[in-house]
Formats: C-alpha cells, structure tokens, sequence
C-alpha cells in the first residue's frame, strides 16, 4: 500500500526521539533519501511482503499485529511519535532471514510515516554508526548462536531424561520374561520327571488318554479364564485347598492359588479324580499344576514381550523414525506416544485422564515436533504439580481448528508473569533446572511452523495449555529456528 507523498521537514525529524541526536547534516541526508507520505485507515504493509521500508511514525496511530493460522493477533496499539516498525534488521549482512516483514502494520486513522528505504537505512547506519553496527550484529547473531546452543542441550538433557524414563519402562518387562522364562524351564524340567513317575506307574491306557484330554482342556481353561476380585479368588482357593486336603492330597494351600489363577475350579478337579484311582491321583493332579504354571509363565512372557513391543513402537512413534517429517497424522496416537516415554517421570503420584474426540480427523502436520510440543507442555505440568495432582489431556473440534488441552491441578501461572511464559530464555525453574526454552521453542513449533495458537489459562489448580492446529494444510514454509 502506498501513501499520499509530503514534504519532509528536518526540524520535525529532530523532534523524535530516534533522531534527536543527530546533526543538521545527517538530518539533511534523511531528508534527500527519504520520504513522508500520509497513509489513510488500512495496511501499510503485510506479514510476509519483502521487507522494503524502515517506517517512523510522525503523527496518528498504528497497530502491529501477526498472523496466527487465518487471524491477524493485534501485538500493539500507539499513538507514540517515533515508534518505528518494518526493516528493522536492513543492517545485518546476511539477509535472507530479514528480506520479509515480520508482521503486518496498519493504522487506524490518516496517519503520517516517515520512510527510509531498507537499502538505505542500512546504509546510514553503516556510515553514522559502524561500531554500534558491528555491536548489534554481535548482539543479534550472539543470541542466535546461543538460542540455537542452548535449544540443542535442551533437546539432549530431555532425550536423556526420555532415555532414562524408556530403559526404566523397558526393564521391569524385561526382568519380568527373564524371571518368567528361569522359572519355565524349571516346570518344564519338573514335567518331565512327573511324566516320567507318570508312565512308569499303573495308569491304564484310557485314564492317560483322559489326563492328556484334560490336559488339553486345562491349558485352553488358562488361556480363557477371567480376573477375579480378591474376594472371589480368595473364596475360591478355600474351596480348592478344601477338596486337595479331603483327597489326602499334601501341600493343597501351595496348589490352590496357581489353579485359581487360571481359572479352574472344584469340577474341574473332580474330573481329574474321575479320570484316576486315589493311588495315583495325587500324581496326576500336580502333573496338571505344572502344565497351569507352564501356560501361566508363557501368559507371563508373552505380556512382557508385547509390553517391551509397544514400548520400542511408542518410541519410534514418539521420534518418527523411519517416517517424512511432514504428513498426515493422528493426534491421538503422538499424544499417547509422548505420555507412554514420560510415564517413568510423570510416577506413581501423577494421574493421567484421557478425554479423547476419537471423531476427531487426521491433520496435516510435523508429528516429531508436535512430539516435542506435547513434551514441553507435560513436563511443565509435571513441574507444577511437584509429583501429585492429575493431568487431563483433551481433544476435542474447535470450530476450523482441533484442539488439544493439557490441564493440571499444580500452583498455576501467576498473572504477573503470564504474558512472559513464552519469552525466551523466561523460567520459572531454579537455576540449573531450566533453560527458559521450552515454551518458547512450542509457540514457534505450534504458531510459526503450523500457524496454530498456544495459549494459556491459570487459576492455582486449574491450569489449562491450549494448542489449537488447522485440520487443512496451510502454508509451511517457515521453519522454527
């Protein structure tokens, strides 16, 4: 958009506060390369133009604003002669990052700019000022540097804790099928040798056939038997212990629980007893509790072994191995990935609600960096909550857009500082236990790169992260830094 051309007055520059240090001859070369036009109600310019124009407001009032998904979310409003907005950063020398206005500027009413083309504002900056040059590009690319680094040890400092907590989740399956596996070895040792006593004593040809048959059946029973509640089971090995000391049978108190355990019962054992004569009853029953435990330590590995599978899958979820960094993704899965790596920080004292719009549509996004986003924001509540409370994660449609909600019980966001949370470098943490980087690094992930919004809502026990993402692609071009 361009404005209404006038004169330009070097004693009314020498008024602003930018320029009051200046002399008559600086002044002067302002004047000759540089212009004033009135701008009516309207953009002066856009988010994403090619950055042109230094612009240094002379009278009226502007607003800045930037673009989150299809709004336009209003940053500042003034009327401050000497506010100045546009190719702030014309000075750097590598200026692909710069070539682009930041944000948008527009004014409310007729309002007068004085403008300098970004060539040469950094020209003038170059020739009036080159120390205080060299000292903000220091300054500027310094920060960068130190952002990028710090970014990095965050990522490593939190993939070592994700690390820890994985081999944490990792090793109790794992112990668990080791345990399970020693101890099947020793069933199966113990089955042979009762076979053996088995097929050397006098069992008629048909009662074997019936052991076998019944041992078939049992190993099925096993496999389909169903949780019992700690009244039942105990009511039901009181019944069992009863019937083995009735039948002369010694130790019943030991057996009982493994056949309870699978799901067997008084009939089930009066079956055995038919099968066999009293001699050899006691031999077949605990020839039928090897084959419980045996199915019951395979039960046992099986659990371990799928439990250890779905850990590795969480992980590779978690981290998109082996997937494009860009796709179509499920919400639902990146959010139960993330709390699936967390859950040895999260412990015993933190509970996790789910309250999932499984309607809900895939999006168009960057799932390892939602990752990252859902892991800032947990780890956060987790912070908050100091190792009990409840966490609540939410989907649910928001008219264009899905939202994702992580709500926690912890001391909350006090007011003061509310507006701060995604500065970077700004925490809350004691020294040493954070960075500042971490809601900084989501708002750029969620706002720039997916051109969603990161907001917050806090009351002392009542904490509300609300990331809200497009369900259709938008343009993502941009990439956090």
């Amino acid at each position: 958009m361009s404005g209404r051309p006038m004169p330009c007055d070097m004693a009314e520059l020498g008024t602003l506060f930018l320029f009051e240090k200046l002399n008559t001859e600086q002044l002067e070369r302002l004047c000759q390369e540089g212009r004033v036009e009135l701008f009516e109600p309207g953009f002066v310019y856009q988010e994403g133009e090619p950055a042109t124009c230094f612009f240094v407001l002379l009278e009226g009032t502007v607003v800045m604003s930037r673009r989150v998904g299809s709004d336009d979310v209003e940053i500042s409003r003034t009327s401050q002669r000497g506010v100045y907005a546009g190719a702030m950063q014309a000075y750097l020398n590598p200026g692909p990052d710069q070539a682009f206005y930041k944000g948008s500027l527009r004014v409310t009413e007729p309002s007068r700019f004085f403008i300098l083309p970004a060539e040469t504002f950094a020209a003038v900056l170059r020739d009036w000022f080159p120390m205080a040059v060299h000292l903000l590009e220091g300054l500027f690319f310094g920060s960068q540097n130190i952002q990028r680094a710090i970014g990095q040890r965050e990522r490593l400092l939190a993939l070592g804790s994700l690390s820890a907590g994985l081999t944490h989740e990792l090793n109790n399956p794992a112990a668990a099928a080791v345990r399970a596996t020693s101890a099947l070895r020793d069933r199966v040792a113990g089955m042979r040798h009762k076979l053996g006593m088995i097929a050397a004593g006098p069992y008629a040809r048909d009662a074997l056939e019936t052991l076998v048959e019944i041992q078939e059946r049992t190993a099925e029973q096993v496999a389909k038997a169903t949780p019992l509640s700690p009244l039942e089971a105990s009511d039901r090995e009181d019944a069992l212990a009863d019937w083995l000391d009735d039948h002369d049978i010694a130790g019943g108190w030991q057996l009982a629980p493994t056949f309870v355990q699978a799901g067997l019962d008084t009939d089930w054992l009066d079956q055995v007893a038919a099968a066999v004569d009293e001699q050899t009853l006691e031999g077949a029953v605990r020839w039928l509790n090897y084959t419980v435990e045996t199915e019951l330590l395979m039960n046992e590995i099986e659990d371990s072994t799928t439990r250890i599978s779905h850990l590795v899958d969480a992980a590779k979820q978690y981290s998109q191995l082996d997937r494009a960094p860009y796709q179509v993704a499920d919400v639902h899965e990146l959010l139960d990935s993330t709390l699936m790596m967390l859950s040895g920080k999260m412990g015993s004292g933190i509970k996790v609600v789910k309250e999932y719009d499984r309607t809900l549509p895939k999006i168009p996004a960057y799932p390892g960096e939602l990752n990252q986003v859902w892991t800032n924001l947990i780890d956060n509540a987790v912070s908050a909550m100091d190792g009990e409370g409840t966490l609540t994660v939410r989907t649910a449609l928001d008219h264009d857009h899905l939202l994702v909600e992580f709500r926690d019980t912890g001391t909350g966001v006090p007011a003061e500082i509310r507006d701060r949370i995604f500065d970077p470098f700004f925490t809350t943490k004691p020294v040493g236990e954070g960075t500042g980087l971490g809601l900084d690094i989501s708002w750029r992930i969620v706002v720039n790169k997916h051109h969603g919004s990161l907001q917050v809502q806090s009351v002392p026990g009542n904490t509300r992260f609300q990331v809200r993402l497009p369900l259709t692609a938008t343009d993502t071009s941009e990439e956090p830094s």
